[in-house]
C-alpha cells in the first residue's frame, strides 16, 4: 500500500504533522473519513464487535498527541481512541484491519477498537483504568531521568470514577511527569456530564496541586496552545491536567444518539475542523479530499484482502515461560518467616536496582504492618516507597512499573483489601500479557491474610477463593514448611507474571524448617511448577492423605499427630506453594492412588481450592473417598470465643477424617 501523501513519519516512527492550517485540516480530516469508513464497515457487518468513533473531536484528539516529541514519551488512551492512535502511529490499515479482525491489524485482531498496544500506546476499555499504570509509567521515566512524559487521556464521564483521583494524588505525591487530558464534550454516553460532576472540574485537579489549564479546541490557536502546555510540563517535570471542552457530533456508540437535532445542528456549525477549512483555498481543500478518497480507498482494500485472524495455536495460558538467571539464594538459617521474608526483600533490593517496593506504612521504623520490611527505607531510599491509602491507585501504578522494566512489589496491608485491587488485576495486569506477545507485566502483590486474631470481618479474611480464578494471574501461598525467601525471590526475578504473593499472619512468627517435608517430582506440563513447589511428608502407604497449605498447615499437622497417635493411622501431609496455575500433573501423580484425601483450607471452601482439587480428581477416574474442609461462607467474628468455632481447627480435622473412613 502506498505511503500517503497527507503525512510523512518521523524519525521514532510517528506522524510528522505540520503547524499551519493546511496541514491540521489534512490530518483531521483523514481521521474523520477513516472514522466514517469504519462506521460504514461496520453498517455492512464488516466490523468485529463495537467502536466509538471520535467524530467532531478530531483536533481534540490530535493535539495533545501531536506534541509529544520523546520517544520516551507514553500515551494511554481509552474506549475513544481512534484519533489518538492515528495521531501517535499513523497506522491507518492497522487500525482499519484490527476493527474488522483482520491478520493486518495492529494487534492481529485480539484487541479490536478499544484495546489497542503499540511501541508505547495503550488503550482499554475501562474508565481510569489506566491513570493509575500513567503515574507508574512517569515514576519510571523519572527514577530513569528521561525527558519523557506520560500522557493520560480520559473522557469527563470518567470524573466520577475514583481511581482517577488517587492517581492525581499519587502523581502529585510522587511529583512525576504526567499529563491528565480532560476530553470535555459534555456528555458520557447518553447522560450529560452537568448532571454528574458537581463543581468545577479545573479546580478538582488544582485540589491536589497539579497544574491547571483549560482549552478549547475552538480557539484560532488551540494547537499551539496545547503544545505549549506540553512542552511547559516537559519542562517543569511537575504533574499536570488539561481540560479540553470539544463537542461529539455523532454517537458514543452504534445509534445512541440521543440528543435534540438542534444542539447537534448547532455543534456542527462551530466544527473545529471545517473552521480551519474556512481558511485554506477551496483548491487546497479539494486537493487535500481527493488525496484522502484515494489513501482510504487503498487501506480499505489492503484490509479487506487480509485474511481473517485465527490463533496459530489455540492459547491454553497466558503466561510466559520461567527465566533462567544467576541471583542470590535465599538464606535458609533465618528463625522465622518474617526474618525470611525481610532477607529475600534485602537481597532483592540489594541485587537487582529494577526493584521497587510500594505499600503503606513500609518506611522505618515502623516497617510495615507486620514488620516484614523493616530496616529496608532507610537503607534503600527511593526504592521502598510508603504510599498514601490507595490500594488501586498503587496497584496500578505498580504495573505501569512493570510495563516500564521495574519489578514492583507491591504490599496491600490485609488481605482484606485486595479486593479493591481487583480492576487492576482483572483487567489491566492479567489481560496486557494475555493479549500482547511484547507485554510483560512483572508485578508482586504481597498480602498478609487470614485469621485466628480476632481482626474481625474485614481483617481475617483469606481469599485466595477469590483470585485463583482470574486467568493469567499466579497465586502463591506458601508456608513455614518452604524456603519462603527463595519463593519470594523467584517469584520477583524468575517469574515475569503478576503474582499474588499471599502470607499468613500466624506464619510470621513460625520457625522456618523443612522438618522431613521433601519436594514431589515437578512434572513438566505445570506451568511455574519447578519454581514454586509441591512439599510432602508422612507415610508413603497412607491411610489418609491431608492435603492443605499456607496458614493451614501447621494445624494440620498437629491433626496428623493426633491422627498417629491416638487412631494408629498413617498419615501423609501434601503442601503446595501453588494454588494457581494449579499443579495438577503433579497433583495428579500424588493423589491418584491414594484412598483417602481430605483438602483442608481457611478459606470458604465453596467454589474453591478444594472445590478445583475435587473436580480435577473426579475428572481423572479418582475411586477412593474424598472430603472437603473449609469455613463456612459467613462473615467472620471478631470476638476470639466465636472466631475459634468458625475456623478448622484440629479437632475439626480429626472428625472429618474419621467420617470418610
Amino acid at each position: 500500500m502506498a505511503i500517503s501523501p497527507i503525512f510523512s513519519i518521523d524519525t521514532f516512527g510517528k506522524p510528522s504533522i505540520g503547524k499551519t492550517p493546511e496541514a491540521l485540516f489534512a490530518y483531521g480530516h483523514l481521521i474523520r473519513e477513516a472514522e466514517k469508513l469504519i462506521l460504514e464497515l461496520f453498517g455492512r457487518g464488516l466490523v468485529s464487535g463495537t467502536t466509538h468513533t471520535c467524530l467532531g473531536q478530531e483536533i481534540c484528539q490530535m493535539s495533545v498527541v501531536r506534541a509529544l516529541n520523546h520517544p520516551d514519551d507514553y500515551v494511554l488512551s481509552n474506549h475513544r481512541n481512534h484519533g489518538h492512535f492515528l495521531t501517535y502511529s499513523g497506522d491507518f490499515l492497522g487500525l482499519v484491519a484490527e476493527i474488522m479482525g483482520r491478520q493486518a491489524g495492529v494487534c492481529a485482531g485480539y484487541g479490536g477498537s478499544q484495546h489497542l498496544a503499540y511501541r508505547n500506546f495503550h488503550s482499554n476499555g475501562v474508565q481510569a483504568g489506566m491513570t493509575g499504570i500513567g503515574v507508574g509509567l512517569a515514576t519510571a521515566l523519572k527514577l530513569r531521568s528521561s525527558e519523557g512524559i506520560v500522557a493520560i487521556v480520559i473522557g469527563d464521564g470518567t470524573l466520577g470514577e475514583g481511581l482517577l483521583y488517587e492517581s492525581m494524588n499519587l502523581a502529585s505525591i510522587w511529583n512525576v511527569p504526567v499529563l491528565f487530558v480532560v476530553e470535555h464534550n459534555g456528555i458520557a454516553q447518553t447522560t450529560y456530564t452537568r448532571d454528574t460532576i458537581g463543581g468545577d472540574i479545573v479546580a478538582r485537579g488544582k485540589a491536589f496541586g497539579l497544574s491547571a489549564w483549560r482549552l478549547s479546541d475552538r480557539d484560532e490557536d488551540f494547537s499551539g496552545q496545547v503544545e505549549a502546555v506540553v512542552e511547559e510540563l516537559r519542562e517543569n517535570r511537575r504533574p499536570g491536567m488539561l481540560v479540553i471542552d470539544t463537542g461529539r457530533l455523532g454517537p458514543h456508540s452504534k445509534g445512541d444518539d440521543l440528543r435534540d437535532i438542534a444542539e447537534r445542528e448547532e455543534l456542527v456549525a462551530a466544527d473545529p475542523l471545517m473552521a480551519l477549512g474556512a481558511r485554506i483555498a477551496p483548491d487546497q481543500i479539494e486537493q487535500i479530499k481527493s488525496a484522502v478518497v484515494a489513501y482510504l480507498a487503498e487501506v480499505e482494500k489492503a484490509a479487506m484482502e487480509s485474511s481473517l485472524s485465527i490463533f496459530d495455536q489455540v492459547p491454553e495460558h497466558a503466561f510466559k515461560p520461567a527465566l533462567t538467571i544467576d541471583f542470590p539464594k535465599a538464606e535458609t538459617g533465618l528463625a522465622n518467616v518474617r526474618l525470611a521474608l525481610n532477607d529475600a526483600l534485602q537481597k532483592l533490593l540489594e541485587h537487582d536496582e529494577n526493584v521497587v517496593l510500594l505499600g503503606e506504612d513500609l518506611h522505618d521504623p515502623y516497617g510495615g504492618a507486620f514488620k516484614v520490611t523493616a530496616g529496608l527505607s532507610e537503607k534503600y531510599k527511593g526504592r521502598v516507597i510508603s504510599t498514601p491509602i490507595s490500594e488501586a491507585g498503587i496497584t496500578g501504578a505498580g504495573i505501569g512499573l512493570a510495563m516500564a522494566g521495574k519489578k514492583p512489589i507491591v504490599e496491600i496491608m490485609f488481605a482484606d483489601f485486595l479486593t479493591l485491587c481487583m480492576d487492576q488485576i482483572y483487567n489491566h495486569a492479567v489481560k496486557f500479557p494475555g493479549m500482547f506477545a511484547e507485554s510483560a507485566v512483572p508485578i508482586v502483590i504481597r498480602a498478609p491474610c487470614g485469621g485466628r486474631r480476632g481482626y474481625g470481618p474485614t481483617h481475617s479474611q483469606s481469599p485466595e477463593n477469590i483470585f485463583i480464578s482470574v486467568p493469567g494471574l499466579t497465586v502463591i501461598f506458601g508456608s513455614h514448611r518452604h524456603n519462603i525467601g527463595q519463593l519470594l525471590i523467584d517469584a520477583s526475578t524468575r517469574w515475569p507474571n503478576p503474582t499474588l504473593f499471599l502470607e499468613h499472619k500466624l506464619l510470621y512468627g513460625e520457625k522456618l524448617s523443612s522438618q522431613g517435608y521433601e519436594e514431589i517430582a515437578v512434572d513438566a506440563g505445570d506451568v511455574a511448577g519447578e519454581l514454586f513447589p509441591t512439599l510432602r511428608s508422612g507415610s508413603a502407604e497412607p491411610d489418609i492423605t491431608l492435603l492443605s497449605y499456607g496458614g493451614m498447615l501447621p494445624i494440620a499437622e498437629k491433626a496428623a499427630r493426633i491422627l498417629e497417635e491416638n487412631e494408629e493411622l498413617s498419615v501423609e501431609i501434601i503442601a503446595p506453594a501453588l494454588l494457581s496455575p494449579l499443579p495438577r500433573f503433579a497433583l495428579l501423580k500424588a493423589l491418584l492412588h491414594r484412598p483417602r484425601i481430605l483438602v483442608v483450607e481457611e478459606a470458604h471452601h465453596q467454589f474453591g481450592f478444594s472445590a478445583e482439587v475435587l473436580a480435577m480428581l473426579a475428572e481423572n477416574g479418582y475411586r477412593g473417598k474424598v472430603a472437603r474442609l473449609g469455613s463456612a461462607p459467613v462473615p467472620i467474628a471478631s470476638a476470639r470465643s466465636m472466631e475459634s468455632v468458625q475456623l478448622p481447627d484440629e479437632e475439626a480435622i480429626v472428625s472429618a477424617v474419621m467420617n470418610i473412613l
